[in-house]
C-alpha cells in the first residue's frame, strides 16, 4: 500500500518588482524622454529587486515585531526611548541610500525629478510597512521650509533641508507633522497648544534663556510650546513642523503659527517632550504613532507669526501626493500576490489562473489599479513641472490644486475596496495573519483617513473650485486627453469620460449658484462630485495611455480602459436629492 504524501499549499512569491510591472514600465517609457529613462532605470531596477527580494523577505520575518516605548531607564530617569523594528531600521537605511526623498531635490532631470522619485517610492513602499509615512512628511517639510526660506532664518532652513534630503543614512533626518489634537483632527483651528516667547536679551547660566540659546542661534526667535499632540506619526523623527497659538493671537486657524522644532537638544536630551503612549492602531502597526506632551518644547516660527494653516499647505500638497502613490503601490502589491497565487493554487483539477470567473475577477482588479495608477502619477508629473518652473501660463498649478485632493481621495477608496477583494482571492488564507496577507487591508484602511478624510478632501475640492464652482482646468485637461485619442473604441470611452466630468461640472456650477440656500445640497453632493471627477479623469488618462500602448503593440491598457468604463465612472446619481430626503435617509 502506497502512502500519499500530505499536501502543503505553497504561498505567493514576488520577483523583481520593476521588471514585473508592465504598468510602471509603460508609464516611464511614455512619460520620460529616452535619455532620462536610460539614466534612471538602473535605480528603478535596483529598487525593484530589493522590493521583491531582501526587503520582502525581511518584512515576512519581522511580521510580529512592533515598536516599543521604554519610558524609564533602570535608575528611574524618564527617557521615553522608542525602539524600532529591524524592518524599519533597514527601510530607513535603504530610503536614504537610494534617495527616495533626495531624488526630488538633487536630480539633474528637471521636471522629471518627481516622476523618478515617486517611481522609486512606489516600488519601495509595499515592502517597508508604511515607512513612506515619515518619508512623505520629510519631503513635505523640506519643500515647506524651502518655500518659506526668504521669510525664515536661511541658515536654519539650509541645515534642516541638508539633513532631510541627505543620502547618507547617518546624516539623514525624517520629519514629523504635528497637527492633530484632542480638540479635533481636520479642524486644526481648535488647537490648544500655546506658544510663549523666550526673552533672549539676557542669558543667565541655568536659565530657560540659556536652554533656548543652546538650541537656536542668537537672534533667532525662540518660543516654548505647551500642549498635547494626540496623534503624531513617526514619533522618532529628528524634527517636526507643528502648529501652535502665540499668546495673544486671535482664535481659529488664522491665529495659529507654524513652528519648526528639533526633537532633541544639542546634548542629546529630549527637547522638553513627553511620550505619553504609543497608539494601538488597526493597521500601520510598525509605524510608531505617539501621543505627545509638549512641556516647554523649544521651537522657532516659520514664515512669521500667524497664518500657520496657510503656511503649512505646501506640506499637505506633497503628503497627499505621497498618499495617492502609496495607495496605488498597495493595490499593485495585492494584485501581484493574487496573480502569483492563481498560478499555484489548484482547485477542481486546474489552477485558478485557468478558471474564467477567477480571471474575470483579477481583470476587474487590474482595471481599477491601472486607472488609479494613471491618476496618481498625473499628479506626480504636474508636480514635477510646477516645481521645475515649466508652467508659464500657470495651467499646471491650477490643475494640480484641483487634482491633488481628488487623486488622494479616489485612489485611497479604491485601495481599500480592491485589497478587500484581493484577500478574497486567497480564500481562508487571506484571513490568516501569519500569511502576511491581512496586513495589506489593515494598512490600506488608513489611506482614506490620513491627510484629510474623503469628506474633508471633497470639501477641499469645492474650495479649490472657488465661489463660481470652476472646474475649468480639469475640463481642459480632459479635452486635451480626448484630442489625443484616435482609435474609435478608445475615443468613445474618452468622450464618455469627458461627458461625465462635464455633467459633474455643470451640477457644481448650478448648485453652487444657489447662494446660502444652495450650500447644503452642494456640500451633501461633494463626495459624489469628487469621486465622479476622479474616476472620469482615470478613464481619460488610461485611454490616452492605451492609445500610446497600441502603437507599441500592447493591447492590455485598452482592455483595462473598457473594464474601468464598465465599472461605472459617474457617481452623481443622487445629485438632485433634496435636503429633506438626505436628512430622512441619514436618520432612518
Amino acid at each position: 500500500m502506497t502512502t500519499r504524501e500530505p499536501f502543503f499549499q505553497s504561498g505567493p512569491t514576488l520577483g523583481d518588482q520593476y521588471a514585473d510591472d508592465r504598468v510602471l514600465q509603460g508609464w516611464i517609457a511614455h512619460t520620460l524622454p529616452e535619455d532620462v529613462r536610460v539614466a534612471v532605470e538602473p535605480e528603478l531596477r535596483e529598487m525593484g529587486a530589493l522590493a521583491g527580494g531582501a526587503l520582502f523577505t525581511l518584512q515576512a520575518e519581522d511580521r510580529l515585531a512592533e515598536p516599543r516605548l521604554v519610558a524609564w531607564d533602570a535608575w528611574g530617569r524618564r527617557i521615553d526611548r522608542i525602539e524600532l523594528t529591524a524592518g524599519w531600521r533597514r527601510a530607513a537605511e535603504v530610503a536614504a541610500r537610494c534617495g527616495v526623498v533626495a531624488t526630488a531635490y538633487d536630480s539633474p532631470h528637471g521636471p522629471f525629478a518627481r516622476p523618478h522619485q515617486f517611481a522609486l517610492a512606489y516600488l519601495f513602499d509595499p515592502s517597508t510597512d508604511t515607512y513612506t509615512c515619515p518619508l512623505a512628511m520629510t519631503d513635505g517639510a523640506a519643500r515647506t521650509l524651502l518655500h518659506h526660506r526668504q521669510h525664515t532664518d536661511g541658515a536654519l532652513v539650509d541645515r534642516a533641508v541638508a539633513h532631510l534630503t541627505s543620502r547618507d543614512p547617518k546624516e539623514a533626518w525624517t520629519s514629523g507633522q504635528w497637527m492633530t489634537e484632542r480638540t479635533g483632527g481636520s479642524d486644526v483651528g481648535l488647537s490648544q497648544t500655546v506658544a510663549r516667547p523666550v526673552d533672549m536679551g539676557s542669558v543667565d547660566a541655568g536659565s530657560a534663556e540659556e536652554d533656548a540659546a543652546s538650541t537656536f542661534p542668537r537672534g533667532l526667535a525662540a518660543y516654548r510650546l505647551h500642549g498635547t499632540k494626540w496623534f503624531t506619526s513617526a514619533a522618532t523623527s529628528q524634527m517636526a513642523l507643528t502648529l501652535a497659538r502665540v499668546e495673544g493671537s486671535p482664535p481659529g486657524g488664522r491665529g495659529l503659527t507654524l513652528f519648526y522644532l528639533e526633537t532633541a537638544r544639542p546634548d542629546g536630551t529630549a527637547n522638553h517632550l513627553v511620550v505619553n503612549r504609543l497608539k494601538d492602531k488597526l493597521g500601520t502597526r510598525k509605524l510608531p504613532t505617539a501621543e505627545l506632551t509638549l512641556d516647554g518644547t523649544l521651537a522657532t516660527p516659520v514664515a512669521g507669526i500667524g497664518h500657520g494653516v496657510r503656511n503649512i499647505s505646501p506640506m499637505l500638497n506633497i503628503t497627499r501626493t505621497w498618499n495617492a502613490v502609496s495607495s496605488v503601490a498597495a493595490m499593485r502589491r495585492g494584485l501581484a500576490l493574487a496573480r502569483d497565487y492563481a498560478r499555484r493554487r489548484v482547485q477542481f483539477g486546474s489552477p485558478l489562473e485557468g478558471k474564467p470567473l477567477h480571471l474575470d475577477t483579477l481583470a476587474g482588479l487590474a482595471a481599477e489599479f491601472e486607472g488609479a495608477f494613471h491618476l496618481a502619477f498625473r499628479c506626480v508629473a504636474l508636480l514635477g513641472r510646477v516645481e521645475a518652473g515649466e508652467d508659464p501660463d500657470g495651467h499646471a498649478a491650477e490643475t494640480l490644486r484641483l487634482l491633488t485632493p481628488v487623486a488622494k481621495l479616489t485612489t485611497a477608496k479604491q485601495a481599500v475596496a480592491m485589497l478587500s477583494e484581493v484577500l478574497e482571492c486567497f480564500g481562508g488564507a487571506g484571513y490568516v495573519e501569519d500569511t502576511g496577507l491581512p496586513r495589506l487591508l489593515r494598512d490600506a484602511q488608513v489611506l482614506p483617513i490620513w491627510e484629510g478624510t474623503t469628506n474633508v478632501l471633497s470639501l477641499d475640492l469645492l474650495r479649490a473650485a472657488g465661489p463660481r464652482g470652476d472646474l475649468g482646468p480639469l475640463r481642459r485637461e480632459v479635452e486635451l486627453l480626448v484630442s489625443e485619442v484616435q482609435d474609435d473604441d478608445l475615443s468613445a470611452l474618452a468622450r464618455d469620460a469627458a461627458a461625465s466630468l462635464g455633467r459633474a461640472a455643470r451640477w457644481l456650477e448650478e448648485t453652487g449658484g444657489g447662494g446660502a440656500d444652495g450650500r447644503a445640497p452642494l456640500e451633501a453632493g461633494a463626495r459624489r462630485l469628487a469621486l465622479t471627477v476622479g474616476r472620469s479623469l482615470e478613464l481619460a488618462l488610461l485611454c490616452r495611455h492605451a492609445q500610446w500602448s497600441r502603437r507599441h503593440g500592447e493591447m492590455r491598457p485598452g482592455h483595462a480602459a473598457a473594464r474601468l468604463h464598465a465599472h461605472g465612472i459617474d457617481r452623481m446619481g443622487l445629485g438632485g436629492a433634496s435636503r429633506e430626503a438626505t436628512a430622512a435617509l441619514a436618520l432612518a
